[in-house]
């Protein structure tokens, strides 16, 4: 009796642990994405401001650029963390990027000129790359197999959580934008801290190393014929769902502007797509894990359609206007988060980071192109309406993408548990 005592209270605690290591990991992942998301508004939100105070002598063009190189940054630090992530652990290398990125954050508003403005973006942007598919495959690792398009979309909630809290913040500090970055750089380097004394390693990550035959994962391995076809259509779909993200955080704003809404109500309607860029990732996830991955990003890509047509239209009831951006926000975000639960879901756990790492750092390419195209649809005065045209078409080819993806992993993607 005393042994069968003994065991349960040894099997009761191991459980305790491993809750309380799985529940550290959900939270601190939760707590990267959101700072990558209040990234990702902050310039948006910020460059009214600074065009409008000339700061550093700013132009429209100044901005795109700074825009650009952020996104370089961004794609490059995403694309070599994978084949890092699944060599060196996840860990460390969540910690540094996230180091990395509030650091440069820090130093953003004591630049003195446009270049090193944006130099310091690009800088940032190394790290802040890295976090996202680190933080992606970590949460998908700790869940079964049959819930990782929860895994993906839950943990994306912090991502728009984030854009909310900029839009918020920007809309109460107005001309003092500095308290933007100063607020990112110091909560940054507080979670790493956090993550340093708390976050574990992926289990899955080390029993993939600890297997017999393990050993470095190349980017050739992708485009072998079992995950070639997948590959291309993953990239294409990440590319052009990036794009659209970013684009309409970076310029929404300033199309809503042109389109001759109130500098207010243009902001708030980056608000608005957030919150509902939340909404739609607790949706869809729930959805995808009941009818198919593949099956519910083709039909979010679908309705992208629409409601970025839509917002070509003026709309003079606010409620109208603010329904069909929500709604945007709902299908467009979530849609581009779907694809990261499809790699998850496809491809097995010693090449999983690699995977993830390259579909998040070839879409970073598209997420330079939106806003850089946006841009200089705005510098030509015609944002609005055809930037939205341009957003659309983009989702058309988004869900073209998707198409050309197979419905199931290949065999050897199978092997692990699904509960």
């Amino acid at each position: 009796m005393a042994s069968i005592a003994s065991s349960n209270a040894s099997g009761t605690t191991a459980g305790t642990g491993t809750a309380g290591r799985n529940l550290w990991t959900v939270v601190l992942c939760w707590i990267t994405v959101l700072l990558e998301g209040y990234d990702l508004v902050v310039l948006g939100a910020i460059i009214p401001t600074l065009l409008k105070t000339r700061h550093l002598g700013m132009t429209a063009g100044d901005a795109t650029t700074v825009a650009t190189l952020s996104l370089v940054g961004v794609a490059i630090g995403a694309v070599l963390v994978g084949p890092l992530a699944d060599r060196l652990g996840r860990r460390l290398l969540l910690i540094g990027s996230v180091v990395l990125f509030s650091v440069f954050t820090l130093l953003v508003p004591l630049a003195g000129s446009v270049t090193t403005f944006a130099l310091l973006r690009l800088a940032a942007g190394l790290g802040l790359g890295a976090c996202m598919p680190v933080s992606l495959t970590m949460m998908a690792e700790h869940m079964p197999a049959d819930r990782r398009a929860r895994a993906s979309t839950l943990t994306m909630t912090g991502y728009h959580t984030g854009a909310v809290i900029t839009s918020l913040l920007a809309l109460r500090v107005t001309d003092d934008w500095e308290v933007l970055f100063y607020v990112l750089g110091v909560a940054g380097l507080v979670v790493a801290v956090v993550q340093w004394f708390r976050l574990p390693e992926s289990e899955a990550f080390v029993r993939a190393k600890e297997a017999p035959g393990a050993e470095r994962v190349p980017f050739a391995e992708l485009l072998k014929p079992a995950y070639l076809r997948a590959g291309i259509g993953i990239w294409v779909a990440s590319f052009m769902g990036l794009l659209l993200v970013y684009g309409l955080n970076t310029w929404l704003p300033k199309l809503m502007n042109d389109a001759g809404y109130p500098v207010p109500t243009a902001v708030t309607q980056l608000l608005v797509l957030n919150v509902g860029g939340v909404a739609g990732l607790v949706l869809g996830g729930f959805v995808a894990d009941r009818r198919g991955i593949k099956l519910t990003t083709l039909g979010w890509f679908a309705v992208s359609v629409g409601m970025l047509a839509c917002l070509s239209v003026k709309m003079d009831s606010d409620l109208l206007l603010d329904t069909v951006v929500f709604l945007t926000g709902v299908f467009v975000f979530s849609a581009q988060v779907l694809v990261y639960a499809y790699v998850t879901h496809f491809y097995p756990a010693s090449v999983r980071g690699t995977a993830l790492g390259s579909a998040s750092g070839i879409g970073r390419i598209g997420s330079i192109v939106g806003p850089s195209v946006t841009g200089a649809l705005v510098s030509a005065g015609i944002g609005h309406p055809w930037g939205f045209y341009f957003f659309a078409t983009v989702a058309v080819l988004a869900f073209l993408a998707v198409l050309t993806l197979p419905a199931r992993p290949p065999q050897e993607a199978t092997t692990e548990p699904t509960a």
